[in-house]
């Protein structure tokens, strides 16, 4: 079993990772940190409750996050590609039972549990923060996944920066400085981790979990937002779930370890820097971060299908 830490801005990517995370037979989900993002804090921090409240599991801690980035931007919300409310035209109801855990709990859920792994799906606002106030506790974490940046790719909020990566460059690289174990999956293999309308209509039909509804009207409103940004797309790229399949199917992925800078600068805020020549792993000092470039598509598609339908519960 994998003991995930899970830090989000659900948004219909993360609603998605988390259902993932709850079904798989070999994560044990033992908290999710939600920040602002793709909503603001207080929208990421229902939606979280909604949906550990449809699934029976209060038991997770949901522990409240950052609220604006290191540089104390504003950040910018896409209703148009997650919905008002951040799960499509899904609305979760108002008065949800709800105990929101301090920031500090992050440190107690390390310490209660062994070979802690964290995965960032969101900005690293929250993570950068954790590490900046006791790097003592955070340093026994085992590992960080993050989902961020798009190396010699385009970007997906400006020609060259992935949204994670520009929404909070300053605490990126902070976690970069900070983590000793970093493995990165960019939108070089996110975009491409496409699920099809049929793949959740598939998953509905032989699945009656409680959240199953959800699955194909958020995935839908996903699919109509990309169809506008990347026409001719015969589906939805599943970021945030991609990142947590990686970690589950290290033999599924090949990455390079380089070292990696994120611009700060206005001009290229987000872009995300490494060095690709072939002798630079080499010539390189300091800490280096594993990059995740290309990976085994049929397995991801099998994998998710066969997870989220419950084929591999126990």
């Amino acid at each position: 079993m994998k003991n995930i830490l899970l830090f989000g801005d659900p948004g219909i990517d993360d609603t998605l990772a988390i259902i993932y995370a709850l079904l798989h037979p070999e994560i044990n989900l033992i908290g999710i940190v939600c920040g602002y993002g793709n909503v603001s804090r207080k929208q990421t921090i229902q939606n979280t409750f909604y949906l550990l409240s449809l699934a029976e599991r209060l038991d997770i801690p949901i522990i409240g996050g950052a609220t604006r980035s290191l540089t104390g931007d504003v950040d910018d919300y896409y209703p148009e590609i997650h919905g008002p409310d951040g799960l499509g035209p899904i609305h979760p109801p108002e008065g949800l039972p709800s105990t929101l855990n301090n920031f500090s709990t992050i440190y107690e859920v390390i310490s209660r549990y062994h070979d802690v792994t964290i995965v960032d799906v969101g900005r690293q606002t929250s993570l950068a923060a954790a590490y900046i106030l006791d790097s003592t506790i955070m340093n026994s974490v085992k590992e960080v996944f993050m989902m961020g940046g798009a190396f010699l790719v385009p970007g997906n909020v400006t020609p060259t920066a992935e949204a994670n990566f520009h929404g909070d460059p300053v605490a990126v690289n902070a976690v970069l400085a900070n983590a000793p174990h970093v493995t990165i999956t960019p939108l070089n293999v996110t975009n491409f981790a496409i699920i099809a309308p049929q793949d959740i209509r598939y998953i509905t039909e032989h699945s009656s979990f409680a959240f199953t509804h959800l699955l194909e009207p958020i995935h839908n409103y996903y699919f109509k937002a990309y169809q506008k940004l990347v026409p001719g797309i015969k589906g939805t790229p599943m970021h945030d779930v991609f990142t947590l399949w990686a970690l589950m199917n290290p033999d599924k992925v090949r990455s390079v370890r380089r070292k990696v800078f994120v611009e700060t600068n206005l001009s290229d805020k987000g872009l995300s820097i490494a060095d690709f020549r072939p002798l630079s792993s080499h010539e390189q000092t300091g800490k280096q971060q594993n990059i995740i470039l290309q990976f085994d598509y049929s397995a991801f598609v099998a994998d998710f299908i066969r997870v989220m339908s419950g084929a591999s519960s126990i």
